[in-house]
């Protein structure tokens, strides 16, 4: 058993959790400020989430090298190496702790994951409210279908049979 590996495995996890807090704060930040229709909030919050990505793209970069030295101590490749099997390698102590904090990360990215959608929803919605806005302020039509016969529309020719005796 490794003790420097359970120490890297715990901090690493727990270094995930405070990303996906943070994360989680900015992306509910700005789901409040697109309901408040706050632009100026929405941006900064956007900034936030992209500073936060940066920094899970660094966390990820140490989450592949803690899988490939526990890859090469497994004798399996990093891709084959999973909690399950990373546990194997600590004490049941950190394997239990371990578990633990995976379960936490897993809902707070699966919590995220179902705000960030619905700030999506809601942002579609606002520019779909502001392009019709901008369409009736610009009397320009709407797209989509039109019933033939409106203002200034050339009735249409229907044939339904083109028979020769």
């Amino acid at each position: 058993m490794s003790t420097v590996l359970e120490a890297e495995l715990l901090v690493h996890l727990d270094r995930q959790i405070e990303s996906a807090r943070r994360l989680l704060g900015y992306v509910l930040a700005q789901g409040a400020a697109i309901r408040a229709r706050d632009v100026e909030s929405v941006l900064a919050r956007l900034g936030d989430v992209q500073n936060e990505m940066v920094g899970r793209a660094k966390l990820e970069t140490a989450r592949t090298a803690l899988l490939h030295r526990a890859g090469m101590a497994l004798g399996v490749p990093p891709t084959q190496v999973t909690l399950e099997r990373l546990c194997v390698l600590v004490t049941p102590e950190a394997g239990r702790a371990a578990m633990q904090r995976s379960a936490e990360l897993r809902g707070l990215l699966a919590e995220i994951a179902r705000e960030h959608g619905i700030n999506r929803a809601l942002m579609r919605q606002e520019l779909n409210f502001l392009s019709h806005l901008t369409r009736v302020l610009g009397q320009e039509p709407e797209p989509g279908y039109r019933p033939p016969g409106g203002a200034g529309a050339t009735p249409p020719s229907h044939r339904a049979l083109d028979l020769q005796a």
